[in-house]
């Protein structure tokens, strides 16, 4: 299963981008082809296999994060065909078949403060983390959102696939914002790549939906991947918009996918609707399924 994880499709989006200039393309990277069935199956596979290189997992260390999302599932699954137990922090509150789907691989859920939300996972985590560093240190703390191997399985990975997959003429790269991994380590190696290279982050409104997600950058308070610096751009999408396009995709594409590609969809077509020559990357995390919640 850990085997199966990247080289996902990468396809030309034609009728959603009808209209453009002759020499724009626009093409859209499905990580939905991951076995977990997004984007995340990369950064989780990167962050359990160097901790096991560097023996902080393994022998029977249990893998801690906080995690209600496609990232959770990442864990879970790679955590069952790797036999590594896997515990996640969730708000009491959250009911999502992303958790379902969790417990189904045998994940241990904990539940924090429903009234905190993300905060009140966050706090547990540390005080989870805190303790056993105490006492019998059982813990791998995964740290999805401070874990430099995180972007670095998107450097490693997801850029050279692109690159490889457009003959090196990708011109842009959009996606979405998370934990920030994905743009930040493939804007860095497409960068490297070749320096004129457009990076643009994409931040749509969820708020609403009381989950985590594109758009929950991490605050200063917080270990940080996303580094403003290295970005060109960035496009804010509403909800409304993306979940818009994300039915244009199905019905016009046959790419059923939820908000956070309908977002990114939403804002590469702003970036390529300004360009005469060009060839524009966004980033499709996972599927509608993901998302049903939202």
């Amino acid at each position: 299963m850990a085997d199966l994880v990247g080289n996902t499709p990468m396809v030309r989006v034609r009728r959603v981008t009808a209209g453009l200039p002759a020499g724009v393309e626009v093409y859209a990277k499905l990580e939905y082809f991951n076995p977990g069935g997004s984007v995340s199956d990369r950064a989780a596979l990167r962050m359990m296999r160097d901790a096991q290189a560097e023996g902080r997992l393994g022998s029977g260390k249990i893998l801690l994060d906080r995690a209600s999302g496609d990232t959770g599932t990442a864990y879970s699954m790679l955590g069952a065909a790797m036999d590594i137990p896997v515990h996640l922090v969730v708000p009491a509150n959250v009911d999502t078949p992303r958790k379902t789907i969790s417990l189904a691989f045998g994940t241990h859920i904990l539940d924090s403060d429903a009234d905190a939300g993300s905060a009140g996972a966050v706090a547990k985590t540390k005080a989870l983390v805190a303790a056993d560093a105490a006492t019998d240190r059982r813990y791998f703390h995964a740290d999805q959102f401070g874990n430099p191997a995180n972007p670095r399985a998107h450097y490693l990975t997801t850029a050279p696939e692109i690159w490889e997959a457009t003959r090196g003429r990708v011109t842009h790269l959009v996606a979405g914002l998370g934990t920030t991994g994905t743009l930040m380590g493939t804007g860095r190696r497409l960068k490297l790549y070749n320096p004129d290279v457009t990076v643009i982050a994409v931040e749509p409104d969820v708020v609403s939906h009381g989950f985590e997600g594109p758009g929950q950058v991490p605050t200063a308070a917080q270990p940080q991947i996303f580094r403003k610096s290295e970005i060109d751009a960035l496009e804010c999408v509403e909800a409304t918009q993306g979940w818009a396009m994300a039915g244009r995709l199905a019905r016009e594409e046959g790419l059923l996918v939820g908000y956070s590609a309908g977002a990114a969809m939403v804002a590469a077509l702003r970036v390529a609707q300004t360009l005469t020559q060009g060839v524009v990357v966004a980033v499709f995390p996972d599927h509608a399924e993901a998302q049903q919640d939202a």
